[in-house]
């Protein structure tokens, strides 16, 4: 009974130390091989991000933020399938980086899904680079690093600057009158807006926070605000999206696909638009509309 008493004791402590113990995310093979830690966003996705904070690129006089237009970015996510990850995002390039980018990444059997604008009249000119991979996490993780190597992508630096009152002010009044809230990256206001129906790809279900979510980007422009991003559609929600865009003054600056095989058939739909708050709010509620969203 004395040993029975021992052996309960040392089990119930046992058990307790592993429960006190810091649980592994699942990702740690990918951020080792990164040397960063990634997002974990609804979705149970897991997210790393590059801003090219190297290139200097305007549009129309107004210089972009890494965070309006210029970030790289992976999202990973388990297949259900042992350890086996899936990840897709898109590459900020510059065209001499994109034919060694593709390279690398076919070779270590990544599909490549598109290769487009987002902007129009960006100085430079940028090429956007979609791409899908699966298989175990470290390995997809080296791939991708092996192709960032061949690009000019600075790793993440210090923490980015804060909005300035003026700032807040300016974001709040635009959160307010297009009754979605996002958050902050640097001085950049980041707003996404998620479609009804499920999206899947090959079978699987991609979550809105792998670039699904109708990802509207702002910053301030003196006592304006600039905003891009892309609209998440199917086609019969194309052309109404793009006349309340033109109308409300904010331009279409490309209309593609991201993906191969995903169901429903989807659309992407850039713009850019520079206007006070209210108007650019209004704008982008409008275009909200005539989507079908949560």
């Amino acid at each position: 009974m004395k040993r029975l008493a021992i052996l309960t004791i040392i089990l119930l402590f046992s058990a307790a130390w592993s429960a006190a113990q810091p649980q592994g995310t699942g990702w740690e093979a990918s951020d080792k091989v990164f040397g960063a830690t990634g997002k974990d966003l609804p979705g149970d996705v897991h997210r790393y991000g590059w801003p090219r904070s190297d290139l200097h690129v305007t549009v129309g006089g107004v210089a972009v933020a890494p965070a309006l237009a210029l970030g790289s970015w992976a999202g990973f996510k388990k297949t259900g399938n042992g350890d086996e990850a899936m990840t897709m995002g898109d590459l900020v390039l510059l065209g001499s980086e994109v034919d060694p980018v593709i390279g690398e990444l076919q070779g270590a059997g990544f599909e490549i899904l598109a290769i487009h604008n987002h902007l129009i009249g960006e100085t430079p000119r940028v090429i956007y680079v979609h791409f899908y991979g699966h298989g175990d996490p470290a390995a997809l993780a080296k791939t991708l690093k092996a192709a960032l190597a061949k690009t000019k992508t600075p790793a993440p630096g210090t923490p980015a600057a804060k909005p300035t009152p003026a700032e807040e002010k300016a974001f709040e009044k635009l959160q307010d009158a297009l009754g979605h809230k996002g958050t902050m990256a640097g001085t950049v206001l980041q707003v996404g807006v998620a479609r009804a129906e499920p999206i899947k790809d090959g079978g699987m279900e991609v979550p809105a926070s792998m670039g699904m979510n109708n990802p509207m980007n702002f910053q301030t422009v003196g006592e304006r605000i600039a905003t891009t991003g892309d609209f998440v559609l199917i086609a019969d929600e194309v052309n109404p999206v793009a006349k309340e865009l033109r109308v409300h003054g904010i331009a279409v600056t490309a209309l593609h696909s991201h993906m191969l095989r995903e169901t429903p058939r989807l659309f992407f739909m850039h713009f850019w638009g520079v206007d006070t708050p209210e108007k650019i709010a209004e704008g982008l509620k409008a275009a909200l509309s005539r989507i079908a969203t949560k």
